[in-house]
């Protein structure tokens, strides 16, 4: 019976089988198997070689569970060969390649094994969460580039998704094209994000300033995160003097990339014209009295609970100094007509409901 099954086998499979058991060989030499970039190039591969037969010899079902059965009593002490494994390899190639093909420009073949080179410097897992997480082809290569730029844990890369930083990073309103030469302006706005998300803090609706200051450094590991790489924590409430009155700045940091100060402005209400200028002095005080030779102009960020678009353009427009302003929010949430602001009912609300209804 066994003879039987193995003759309904397509004519090249038993080639493809060796070939797949000597690349797996090669591997374990180079890497032990681990979430290296050659265990994640034999994936691709073996997704390549898997798709290729597909398409060309119509194999089915049937034949990749073979596939993966003889891969494992070929190397019973790797579990990476499971069927769902094998499938997901499948589908790890169809992902990174299927779907840009289908975009209106798709890529070239050589930018196509130029990003086989990108994800195969990725841990596996990291691969499946992009996969599973991330539809958008485009935006899935977004996030796997910043993967890899920042060395982002499997956990920092799923909460960055959830967050949505692709839609996020760059986005606050800047005066950085008319008050920094390029491409420091380009830079400086790619380091800012708009809104900000603070999901950490547990702050009261009438929270105030202070409140909020607290709060982030009471979580300033996490405060730094959501800040993004390159953000030094110089200090807090940083003294100023200026014609004999004292001034504090809220925060302040140093941002390495940027080579310059970042004074950030915490307010817990809506952006109001006369902040732009305020903070337009405290720049001008902390690039006196702190910036040195080598350091680039110091940047404001106004850290608001609301903004209005428009207003904040025409505070901005003729100010020399490089201010941008963005929101902060507690936790994420897609934008609702106004009309249906504040008329739905919490999580609390719907959680007190069912506990009635229990």
């Amino acid at each position: 019976m066994a003879k039987n099954r193995a003759s309904l086998l397509p004519a090249g499979y038993g080639k493809f089988l060796e070939d797949i058991k000597q690349r797996v060989r090669a591997a374990q030499v180079r890497a032990t198997l681990s979430a290296s970039r050659e265990l994640i190039a034999l994936y691709w591969d073996i997704g390549k070689g898997i798709i290729e037969r597909q398409r060309a010899e119509g194999w089915g079902k049937a034949v990749v569970e073979r596939l993966a059965k003889d891969l494992q009593k070929e190397f019973p002490g790797i579990t990476g060969f499971s069927s769902l494994n094998v499938w997901r390899m499948r589908a790890f190639y169809l992902a990174w390649t299927a779907d840009l093909k289908n975009l209106s420009q798709p890529v070239t073949d050589s930018e196509i094994e130029e990003l086989s080179h990108l994800v195969t410097e990725i841990p596996w897992g990291h691969n499946i969460v992009l996969i599973h997480k991330v539809r958008d082809p485009v935006t899935r290569v977004w996030y796997a580039r910043k993967t890899l730029e920042y060395g982002w844990s499997r956990a920092i890369l799923m909460a960055q998704i959830e967050s949505r930083l692709h839609k996020r990073e760059g986005a606050a309103i800047t005066n950085f094209a008319a008050a920094l030469p390029s491409p420091q302006s380009d830079l400086a706005q790619q380091v800012l994000k708009d809104p900000y998300v603070f999901d950490f803090l547990t702050l009261a609706a009438e929270a105030r300033e202070r409140e909020l200051e607290q709060g982030l450094l009471d979580h300033l590991q996490r405060f730094m995160l959501e800040m993004g790489m390159g953000f030094a924590f110089v200090g807090r409430q940083v003294h100023l003097e200026v014609g004999g009155q004292d001034y504090y700045l809220d925060l302040l940091f140093y941002h390495l990339k940027l080579r310059c100060f970042v004074v950030i402005d915490l307010k817990t209400g809506e952006f109001k014209p006369e902040y732009s200028g305020k903070m337009n002095f405290y720049l001008s005080a902390v690039d006196d009295q702190m910036r040195h030779l080598d350091d680039h102009p110091s940047i404001g960020l106004l850290l608001c609970k609301e903004k209005d678009r428009l207003t904040v353009e025409y505070a901005l427009r003729d100010v020399k100094k490089p201010i941008g302003v963005a929101e902060w929010r507690t936790r994420l949430v897609e934008s609702l007509p106004k009309q249906l602001q504040g008329k739905l009912p919490t999580i609390e609300q719907i959680e007190r409901e069912l506990g009635g209804n229990g």
